[in-house]
């Protein structure tokens, strides 16, 4: 009894301390974390490009962007929390889930929008406030009230949204966009559809079951395994522009010739196995390595300029 009076009041407050943190770490997810260090690398990748940032205000570029694109990953969790509740992969959500409710979540993406604009309009430039929030409305409106529902180009025209964060890392450090930030910009916006398209393949009939009309639903497998190819050799040759327009030398022309390669050797060998389990290892793998092609890829650019 005496034992039960000791430890009885230590148990609420445990309880307390674990509902805080699932409810902090439910927050985080609305804003999409993993999808978002992508985009911020290429931000900050970008910005050494574009001159020498000092660290204030890579560190006040990346808040910014951050926020905008939290709020864009919070909005889209409000909106989708009908379809997400019946796919497997995200029915365990905090919207289906039931533990963050939709106007909490609408709220919260709309406030992180709000000060993501005002951060940046502050303490970097409006321009770049301008494009961060021109991202945020993209894939808010564009993509996800409109596209995502509505056509398998959804997205190859909503991916657009995602190739912002270039164009906002550049207006941080020169406070304009040239044609160097719009070839970057590119860049992002043909590796979207490969990149996205590989992960549809293993999502088919998730997307199929809730009416989400990705490119393997409406079209088929082979033809999206072909629109794969196709992309990722535009990709490839999108990659060569800033090198021959010389705002790259050598060291980015033989990674962008290397990474490009390697994907798009990817790219065949998915066309080339369209039974699984094969076809979805295939499918796999090439999802994977455009992330770190990405990845790399921007980097390289940072190393060229910077030797």
């Amino acid at each position: 009894m005496e034992a039960s009076r000791l430890t009885s009041p230590v148990r609420p407050a445990a309880a307390s301390v674990a509902g805080a943190r699932q409810l902090l770490a439910d927050y985080v997810t609305l804003c999409k974390p993993r999808v978002q260090l992508l985009l911020l690398l290429t931000t900050v990748a970008t910005m050494e490009v574009a001159g020498s940032p000092s660290l204030g205000l890579v560190l006040l570029t990346l808040l910014g962007g951050a926020l905008s694109a939290g709020g864009a990953g919070a909005v889209n969790h409000w909106y989708d929390r009908d379809i997400d509740a019946r796919m497997a992969r995200t029915a365990t959500r905090p919207l289906p889930s039931g533990r963050v409710s939709p106007r909490a979540a609408l709220t919260f993406g709309i406030v992180l929008a709000a000060l993501s604009f005002a951060e940046l309009s502050l303490a970097v430039n409006l321009l770049a406030a301008c494009l961060a929030l021109s991202g945020f409305l993209g894939y808010v409106l564009v993509y996800t009230l409109w596209l995502k529902r509505a056509t398998p180009q959804n997205i190859v025209i909503g991916g657009a949204a995602g190739a912002v964060p270039p164009l906002v890392g550049w207006a941080a450090v020169r406070g304009s966009v040239g044609a160097a930030a719009l070839y970057l910009f590119a860049i992002v916006f043909y590796w979207t559809p490969p990149h996205f398209w590989a992960l549809s393949l293993l999502m088919k009939d998730e997307y199929a079951k809730v009416g989400i009309p990705m490119l393997p639903v409406v079209r088929g497998e082979d033809e999206t395994r072909r629109q794969i190819v196709l992309y990722s050799a535009l990709l490839v040759a999108v990659t060569f522009l800033p090198f021959a327009a010389r705002l790259f030398g050598g060291v980015y022309g033989v990674c962008a010739g290397l990474l490009g390669a390697a994907f798009l050797a990817l790219a065949l060998r998915l066309q080339r196995r369209p039974a699984p389990p094969a076809s979805r290892r295939a499918a796999l793998r090439l999802y994977l390595f455009s992330l770190l092609y990405l990845a790399l890829l921007f980097s390289a650019m940072v190393v060229d300029v910077k030797l």
